[in-house]
């Protein structure tokens, strides 16, 4: 089964960056969608980015104009530069290993998550 590891996350006041990172075992890893998403205390995870194997991206209208999702194939690994950032995108930050570009849907591993907190 294919393993997950995120990283990147920290504490960051209002208005700053994180740039989050996410490495993936296995194979085929460059034709799988792959995304990002998050959980907040109290919520349920929802849907941040996704980018497929073309290089196609998607965002939520949350973030839209302030985060970037990419993926670099050669080192099996996806990012999310995260720009501008609120207090509301405070979460547990996880990547997805297969995701359904159109519906959000999830189907791959989850990674452990990493912790991302905006404040000052």
């Amino acid at each position: 089964q294919e393993q997950l590891v995120e990283s990147g996350g920290g504490l960051v006041q209002p208005g700053g960056s994180l740039r989050l990172s996410c490495a993936a075992s296995g194979s085929g890893f460059s034709t799988k969608s792959m995304g990002w998403y998050r959980q907040a205390p109290g919520k349920q995870r929802e849907f941040v980015a996704g980018v497929d194997g073309g290089g196609s991206t998607r965002y939520a209208n949350s973030v839209k104009g302030r985060f970037t999702i990419s993926r670099d194939n050669a080192k099996k690994k996806v990012y999310l530069q995260m720009n501008s950032l609120k207090p509301e995108d405070t979460a547990v930050y996880y990547c997805n290993s297969q995701i359904s570009m159109l519906t959000t849907k999830t189907f791959g591993s989850w990674g452990q998550g990493t912790q991302v907190t905006v404040s000052s």
